[in-house]
């Protein structure tokens, strides 16, 4: 049984595995349709450098385009960055930048930066960003090829060549944040809007 109330389909702008099972768990019926928007010329035409406001800038970018087609549905944007430092990092290309991606951040702890914007008929009504701090152990090339062996392709799925979800656990050796902000989606803030609209029936 749902415990959506809204009179219009809500919809997660996203194809994310994950984001669409932390809806599902939740209780929520939606549909979820894929934001057609070329995320990197976004960013770079923001000028923006700072990781939070770069994810927020996306997951409202995603919201407004489904918005646009979908009129009277609260439409939910999400997006993460991964920042070492100053440094941000996108989605490995193929293996040997996953390597790459993984040498760096291996022994370090890197920020997760998760954004949700809510968009209904091309107006914000709500938006946060979450952080969780993910420290990884130190690790040998021998170590880091057998997981990319056994990670494979998913490797370049996710920010920072890893799915904590999956295999990726193995490559930490402490998270500080709650699990839904590393998956993707802040979902505690999330769920209390929706409260707060009486869009749930809890």
């Amino acid at each position: 049984m749902s415990l959506w109330r809204g009179e219009t389909p809500l919809i997660l702008a996203s194809q994310s595995s994950a984001r669409k099972m932390l809806l599902a768990n939740a209780g929520l019926e939606f549909k979820a349709i894929t934001a057609d928007i070329d995320e990197r010329s976004i960013q770079a035409a923001s000028k923006l450098s700072n990781p939070r406001e770069i994810a927020l800038l996306l997951a409202r970018e995603k919201a407004k385009a489904i918005s646009a087609h979908h009129p009277g549905s609260y439409v939910i944007g999400a997006d993460q960055t991964l920042a070492l430092g100053e440094h941000l990092f996108n989605k490995p290309a193929g293996r040997p930048q996953a390597m790459a991606q993984l040498r760096d951040l291996a022994g370090q702890t890197h920020e997760l930066n998760s954004a949700v914007s809510v968009v209904r008929d091309g107006k914000i009504v709500f938006e946060d960003v979450s952080v969780a701090r993910m420290t990884m152990r130190q690790m040998t090339e021998a170590e880091l090829s057998a997981y990319l062996d056994a990670a494979g392709d998913a490797v370049t799925s996710s920010v920072g060549a890893y799915q904590l979800e999956g295999l990726g656990i193995h490559l930490f050796e402490r998270v500080e944040g709650d699990h839904f902000t590393v998956l993707g989606l802040p979902l505690l803030p999330l769920l209390a809007f929706l409260r707060r609209e009486r869009l749930v029936a809890v």
